[in-house]
């Protein structure tokens, strides 16, 4: 029975319904690219496929419409695959649960899939719509934007005919976004010596669990905690005043989350369990009240498990332990462009040990192309000091803001139009795909804007019922208004 049928606009919530029924990892859209290609069979549009999956659905102009500009509906189809520890899910094959919790549509244990799923949604609904006056609509909807923008990287000239660009993969309703920043991720592979567990030792696995997480980029400026960051604090202090070994340490999970849980295994002698024990409690104390206000809900917690088979010689625990803890994590600069945001940024997002290393991911975001450079090399240069290999994806450009921007002007007077108010208009330290698609069609016009979506990338991801209305009501009008 479907959970969000009495919800308005219905044509979008019924899509986004359907679309939570289709498992849609990043780099597994097979089963959402076909979901797509059927809908568009279904209802007669011209659909086709690049050679990495991005799709683009057809729609003519409504009669007398023809002769306006053909407009471009861009989102992506991937979704950020997160969940509580807790939570029994295989997001290869099981359905993401939508539940209503008064004024917002979330999902069961894991993320909703609303970042992109709404601007899927959306689009769909204008596909279908009969109702609504506009020229020319294509519907770009890309792969893998989530892990690596795959799909706007690979986009080729000549796949797209509009030079109008309206991005729904914005989650501020009231704000419209007219540029992005870039990123580029730092990844670091630190190797690792092991020795035996030495006799009459104790072992004890600690976690940090509860915290907020959300976006890298949407989310940094919030100053939540990193799990990744509050653990290795700790431990760094301990190895100072015990001789603590460590055996696994894992942390966060995606490039472009903020580490929710982190959990380590460590050794110590059992002379030392108890005055570790009380050392640990007592930051956890420290920890509650310096994250007050921030992290409500986080939880330090301790207890006995098995005495692993080998741990980390000293020499590289103490390399990993100066390493995490010296590695910066956060808002690095604040813009001297635009008030109030975010320039530059950094975010210690995943630690795991593999069988001889250990893999540290972390990315990097700046308004700046030249700032973004600078703190992936100031990343770089802490592993490097510990002994690590260390290397840099290509990255990704921001999208430049356009203040003379024709779309931007009809975006912001349709909203003033329908809702009494001026909406915000900025760029967005997040980022878009925009930047890509303007170095294959530098001719666009672009403009990003949305729902209100908290909790993007994290199990607490929830998207607003009412601003989603506001937010159809907002793209039929712009749509309309495009003459």
């Amino acid at each position: 029975m479907s959970v969000l049928a009495k919800l308005e606009p219905q044509p979008v919530w019924n899509y986004f319904e359907e679309i939570c029924q289709v498992p849609r990892p990043s780099k597994k859209e097979g089963k959402i690219i076909q979901y797509l290609l059927d809908f568009a069979s279904k209802n007669k549009l011209e659909a086709k496929q690049d050679a990495i999956g991005n799709v683009l659905i057809c729609k003519p102009a409504s009669a007398g419409m023809e002769n306006a500009p053909t407009v471009v509906l861009q989102s992506h189809m991937d979704m950020v695959c997160e969940k509580n520890s807790d939570k029994v899910h295989n997001f290869d094959t099981d359905p993401i649960v939508p539940m209503i919790e008064g004024e917002w549509v979330t999902a069961d244990g894991t993320t909703l899939g609303a970042d992109c799923g709404i601007g899927m949604a959306a689009s769909m609904a204008v596909l279908t719509s009969k109702e609504i006056k506009h020229g020319p609509i294509e519907c770009l909807i890309t792969v893998d934007e989530e892990t690596g923008l795959s799909g706007a990287f690979a986009l080729q000239p000549g796949f797209l005919s509009g030079n109008i660009l309206l991005n729904l993969d914005s989650e501020d309703e009231g704000e419209i976004f007219i540029g992005c920043a870039g990123g580029i991720d730092t990844i670091a592979k630190l190797p690792y010596k092991k020795e035996s567990v030495p006799t009459g030792s104790f072992a004890l696995k600690l976690s940090v669990t509860g915290l907020l997480g959300g976006h890298s980029g949407d989310d940094i400026h919030k100053l939540r905690g990193n799990a990744n960051k509050i653990l290795a604090r700790f431990l760094w202090k301990a190895s100072q005043k015990y001789k603590l070994k460590l055996a696994d340490f894992k942390g966060g999970n995606l490039r472009n989350a903020i580490a929710r849980e982190a959990f380590a295994v460590v050794v110590i002698p059992n002379a030392d369990k108890e005055n570790l024990v009380a050392d640990f409690n007592i930051y956890s104390a420290e920890m509650d009240v310096e994250y007050k206000l921030t992290e409500p809900n986080m939880k330090l917690s301790h207890g006995s498990t098995d005495l692993p088979n080998e741990v980390m010689g000293d020499k590289s625990c103490t390399n990993f332990l100066n390493a995490i803890y010296a590695c910066p994590h956060g808002i690095l600069e604040m813009s001297s462009r635009m008030e109030g945001m975010v320039e530059t940024s950094t975010n210690l997002a995943a630690i795991k040990f593999e069988e001889d290393h250990i893999l540290v991911t972390t990315s990097q975001r700046s308004e700046i192309e030249s700032r973004k450079y600078f703190a992936a090399e100031m990343v770089e240069s802490v592993f490097l000091l510990a002994g690590a290999e260390v290397e840099h994806t290509d990255g990704y450009p921001g999208w430049a803001p356009n203040m003379d921007s024709e779309i931007v002007n009809i975006t912001v007077d349709s909203y003033k139009k329908l809702f009494g108010e001026t909406p915000i208009v900025r760029s967005i330290h997040a980022g878009l795909e925009c930047g890509l698609f303007l170095e294959k069609y530098p001719a666009l016009d672009m403009v990003s804007f949305g729902p209100t979506i908290k909790g993007a990338h994290s199990p607490d991801e929830r998207i607003n019922i009412e601003t989603t209305r506001k937010f159809w009501d907002h793209l039929v009008d712009v749509l309309q208004s495009i003459k």
